[in-house]
């Protein structure tokens, strides 16, 4: 692994609250954000909760826990503590949905990490993050290699054209039903819907099976967050 592409896992939680906690005082709600959040920092190296409600319906917060995945049992120890922290607040919050995958270097891109790659560890974040599971066809893996990198110089062409989006491509081949979770960071939403827009014309794209459902979540301080559902 390259020192410019540490190996990394990134794991991300939609959560809902549930009608028992919206009937308790916001007292009480905020002792469960307290000792929750305690609980979630301890179980990685960097946190960061997001705001998705009302962007979607089906959930309220955002979870993205990151961690140095370098040890054979950095993945295991993670989802301990992940659900040690978790499983006592169950009743009043419920996960809707995860994605995580790893880190690895690019096999289309052979410089050293780009200015617009994310890095899960950083002390600030742009204001909203958007993350989706994808999938290629099978035909894109048997096209020859020499096609696949053409093809993807388009795709690269079109997002450097987009410089304040950054983006983290994690890979969850044979780990989740998807193959890649796909992560922006941006400083505004209709930017991102433009670049989306510009991608859909790209010559890779029938080889797309499925990109969504897509999370827009907006970024605030973790207890700034979650003092909105309090």
């Amino acid at each position: 692994m390259s020192e410019s592409t540490p190996r990394t896992l990134s794991h991300y939680a939609l959560v809902a609250f549930t009608a028992e906690y919206w009937s308790l005082e916001p007292g009480a709600r905020a002792r469960i954000h307290t000792e929750w959040l305690t609980a979630l920092r301890s179980a990685a190296r960097k946190l960061d909760v997001y705001q998705v409600f009302p962007a979607e319906h089906g959930s309220d917060i955002c979870v993205w826990s990151a961690i140095d995945a370098g040890a054979e049992t950095a993945a295991a120890e993670f989802f301990r503590a992940f659900a040690h922290a978790t499983n006592p607040h169950r009743r009043w919050l419920r996960v809707t949905e995860t994605l995580w995958g790893f880190t690895r270097p690019s096999q289309y891109s052979k410089a050293q990490r780009s200015p617009q790659e994310i890095d899960p560890f950083a002390a600030t974040r742009q204001p909203y993050l958007v993350i989706y599971p994808f999938v290629k066809s099978a035909a894109w893996y048997l096209l020859p290699r020499e096609e696949r990198q053409r093809l993807m110089n388009e795709h690269i062409r079109i997002g450097k054209q987009y410089p304040e989006i950054t983006q983290l491509l994690l890979y969850s081949f044979g780990l989740q039903d998807q193959e890649f979770v796909v992560v922006y960071e941006l400083p505004q939403l209709d930017r991102f819907s433009a670049l989306v827009a510009d991608l859909r014309a790209s010559e890779a794209r029938p080889y797309t099976v499925r990109d969504t459902p897509l999370h827009a979540c907006v970024w605030h301080p973790a207890e700034e967050t979650l003092a909105l559902f309090r």
